[in-house]
């Protein structure tokens, strides 16, 4: 299971964040990545992912900078306790493959699993991390997220998610308890921007504003 809690503030606001994150010193910060997700539904509409029923994301992900090149597959999935408490609690399996295989993968994706490729994001992200926590700067075209995740196995995950967003000065109760693309089509719905199915940089994008 993965315990998290997500924000999200205007892109203003970015280099505060990153500057806040720095000056605590239990935290090592990773280089900024770019990444691209592409997410996939089942081929069938009987079994479609994006039903209430399983409510889950089927994601291919690159992520890469100046020093490395990565490909992950991953499924996540709300279940029905996951706002049960302040710190949503969810479903996640991950695979990492290598960056070369992505291609080869893509094409056994659509080609022969005949999965359909619903939508995709990029983003920029910068982790900061230690034994019990990681903690992501998302960069997105529509703002900042801010993701704070369990990483301890010693200590009650919801406990440890709390802690930390006490530490940084944030409210539990104003976490955003939906994905990315709930808050990209609320964004879009507000502010009156046609919304896409492929997120990227290069297209009018809605502002988080706080």
């Amino acid at each position: 299971m993965e315990y998290e809690v997500r924000y999200y503030f205007n892109t203003i606001k970015k280099d505060e964040i990153i500057n806040k994150l720095k000056s605590i010193n239990e935290l090592t910060m990773k280089k900024r990545c770019y990444e691209k997700t592409s997410q996939f539904d089942h081929p069938s509409i009987n079994n479609s992912f994006y039903s209430k029923e399983i409510d889950g994301r089927f994601r291919i992900r690159i992520t890469k900078n100046d020093d490395i090149s990565k490909c992950k597959v991953s499924w996540k999935r709300r279940i029905k306790s996951t706002t049960e408490t302040e710190v949503n609690k969810e479903e996640e399996v991950e695979l990492n493959i290598k960056y070369e295989e992505y291609e080869n993968l893509m094409f056994i994706i659509n080609n022969v699993l005949k999965m359909k490729n619903i939508e995709s994001y990029e983003r920029y992200r910068t982790i900061f991390i230690n034994d019990e926590i990681e903690i992501a700067v998302d960069e997105y075209p529509f703002g900042i997220a801010l993701e704070i995740e369990n990483k301890s196995d010693s200590y009650s995950p919801e406990e440890v998610v709390k802690k930390w967003v006490k530490k940084i000065g944030l409210d539990i109760s104003k976490s955003y308890r939906l994905s990315w693309d709930d808050k990209y089509r609320e964004l879009c719905n507000a502010q009156g921007i046609k919304q896409y199915n492929h997120v990227s940089f290069d297209l009018p994008m809605p502002q988080v504003i706080d």
